[in-house]
């Protein structure tokens, strides 16, 4: 009698491999939230094994309809065998459910978290203060410049850079972290074990190289679907302390994040660009509604002076202070505009011949100060 007490003592533990698999089963309920999931807890005195022992009428009490009863009478062993082999494949394949203790404490915070995530790669990152940045899938030179060099700086003082591995500012932001062996996450909208889009499997590689990590709370199988790429962005802005947005259409997945970070009392903050720009207005019109205009890494990092973290050595800061006087008094690099700016008026204004112009805009190009577009350069940062 004690023997079996303590067994089902163990079982009924939330880390246990018999809980984690009724919360697989309860994840693949229709309609099977965490506020469900709270209130079977209480209903089933907390014996949620329970659940999968009771008959249909006992299940229609519970206030499950048909296609549910369905569901939970008839469970899918070709799922379970799927994340079985998924979860024992390799050892960095781990999954969190929500009733855990590591189940990050700010994305258990929002109104609909998920019941399960499926983490590849360093999931002790999930638990790190995190700034999400989201942007254009087809951003300008300069977006794109932007947000590597912002995650760059936010990586290089702490913070873990979380974006959705999507093409442009997604991709650009992890590999801003990337350049400086910071943090970054990527949540997908597929399972697991699909990399969407094809283009960013090396960089989803090189994420894992790093330390980083990917997350989903989609299974392994589960294909790209139109519908899961807007849910996966409740997680992207739930699992961080605020969302920055560089370069959005006014009706844009972006801009979805953005307001789910309001809901969620996330910080929200917006990079401002050209004002015949159309990327630009989604990040006007957040800025207008209370949004924090962004211009350096600075002006994020100053919203959250209670973390440990903005701490950099002085020799550090003497040297980005020297870096930039240096760049403050090159008139090369200040004939150039942030619009294209032809060669022949780059020699002009600094008064240098063409050839010394063109040798030199290629060094900046290297160190991406510049980009040589159709009809000469842009000035991509550094002042």
């Amino acid at each position: 009698m004690v023997a079996q007490e303590v067994h089902n003592e163990e079982i009924r533990n939330s880390n246990s491999p018999e809980y984690l698999e009724w919360m697989l089963r309860l994840s693949n309920i229709p309609g099977v939230g965490s506020v469900a999931f709270n209130k079977l807890k209480i209903l089933l005195s907390g014996e949620l094994g329970e659940l999968f022992t009771l008959d249909r009428s006992s299940l229609i009490e519970l206030g499950f309809d048909q296609k549910q009863c369905n569901v939970i009478l008839n469970p899918s062993g070709r799922r379970s065998d799927t994340v079985r082999q998924w979860l024992s494949a390799d050892p960095t394949h781990s999954i969190l459910h929500y009733d855990q203790s590591t189940y990050p404490e700010l994305l258990r915070e929002i109104s609909s978290p998920p019941l399960i995530l499926f983490c590849r790669g360093n999931s002790k990152i999930l638990h790190s203060p995190q700034i999400a940045v989201v942007g254009s899938r087809n951003p300008t030179l300069q977006g794109k410049a932007a947000a590597r060099t912002l995650c760059s700086e936010l990586a290089s003082v702490g913070w873990t850079i979380t974006s959705g591995l999507a093409m442009g500012i997604d991709a650009a932001s992890h590999q801003g972290a990337i350049e400086k062996n910071g943090n970054t996450l990527a949540v997908l909208g597929t399972g697991i074990n699909i990399l969407y889009p094809r283009r960013n499997q090396g960089l989803a590689m090189q994420i894992l190289e790093h330390g980083g990590c990917l997350v989903s709370e989609f299974a392994p199988g589960i294909p790209p679907r139109p519908e899961n790429f807007p849910r996966r962005n409740r997680i992207v802005s739930g699992l961080s302390l605020g969302v920055l947005v560089i370069e959005a259409a006014i009706k844009s997945g972006s801009l979805i994040t953005a307001r789910y970070a309001l809901e969620q009392n996330r910080e929200v903050f917006a990079l401002p660009g050209n004002i015949n720009n159309p990327l630009a207005r989604g990040c006007h019109y957040l800025i207008k509604q209370g949004a924090k205009l962004v211009e350096t890494a600075k002006d994020i990092n100053e919203e959250f002076q209670n973390l440990s973290f903005f701490q950099g050595s002085g020799d550090e800061k003497n040297l980005q202070k020297k870096f930039r006087q240096s760049l403050a008094t090159d008139q090369l690099l200040d004939s150039v505009d942030y619009d294209v700016t032809a060669v022949d008026v780059v020699a002009q204004r600094s008064n240098m011949s063409i050839s010394d112009v063109l040798a030199q805009l290629l060094q900046y190009e290297l160190r991406g100060l510049v980009a040589a577009v159709p009809g000469g350069y842009i000035k991509l940062g550094g002042k």
